[in-house]
Parts: C-alpha cells; sequence; structure tokens
C-alpha cells in the first residue's frame, strides 16, 4: 500500500504569507527549518522546506506563531507544476492538514568535549568485519 505521510518538527523560517486564489479559496504558505545531524566537521546543516495549506483552521494555528517558533506539522508531500507548456516550473512542498506549537524542550547535538576525545576517535576508527568468501 503506498504512503504519503510527513511529519516535521522544526522552527518557523519566517512571517507566514497568505494568496488568495482565483476559486476564491486562500493558500496559506511558510517554510520550517529542520536541522540536521552534525557533519562529522561540526558544522550544522539544515533544510528549508516549504510549506502550505488551504485549511483556515491549520492557517490560523501557524499565522499565531512567530519566526524561530518550534512547530509540528504533518500531511503530505506534493509536486506541483506551473507556468506556460513550454516553461514548466516544478516545485515541491509539505502540504499541511494538521499544525501545532512544539512544546517540548528540543536537545541540542552534543558535541565532545576535550575530555571527550578518546570517544570521538572510537567513533571514528572502523570497526573489523568478518570476511564471508563468496560461495560458489
Amino acid at each position: 500500500m503506498d504512503r504519503n505521510e510527513v511529519l516535521l518538527v522544526g522552527r518557523l523560517s519566517a512571517a507566514v504569507e497568505e494568496h488568495p486564489l482565483p476559486s476564491g479559496d486562500t493558500v496559506t504558505k511558510w517554510r520550517i527549518i529542520v536541522r540536521r545531524r552534525r557533519h562529522r566537521k561540526g558544522a550544522a546543516l539544515t533544510d528549508s522546506i516549504p510549506c502550505i495549506t488551504f485549511d483556515p483552521e491549520t492557517a490560523a494555528i501557524v499565522r499565531g506563531l512567530k519566526p524561530r517558533d518550534y512547530i509540528e506539522v504533518t500531511g503530505a508531500f506534493r509536486c506541483r507544476v506551473f507556468g506556460p507548456s513550454a516553461a514548466k516550473i516544478w516545485r515541491y512542498e509539505v502540504e499541511v492538514s494538521s499544525a501545532k506549537p512544539f512544546e517540548a524542550e528540543i536537545p541540542e547535538p552534543e558535541v565532545p568535549g576535550p575530555d571527550d576525545s578518546s570517544e570521538l576517535l572510537r567513533a571514528l576508527i572502523p570497526r573489523q568485519m568478518a570476511y564471508l568468501a563468496p560461495a560458489s
């Protein structure tokens, strides 16, 4: 069975934007910043994920948050195509069905201190693997 479910927890990147559509509906747009695991060199990488909703209740919740507030959203991954047939623009986004402020404290990824160098080295040394000869 195919499934298209997305759960994101991150920070609201900027103020929410609302755009009225010709149909009379309003699309609400925002971006969520989600941290990746720390890179070996210690640099924290992030992804900025575009989100939209057509639901007025969900839009009201997101509008009530300030930039950099934590938010949890659920929805589905979508690919939308815009523009004339000769110059199509493909855009990927999360169509959000529910949103709520995320109250729990999100811990910062641990960075080894000066006394944790042995643990860091142990993590970087490859483990020995048993060699299996190919079956003939």
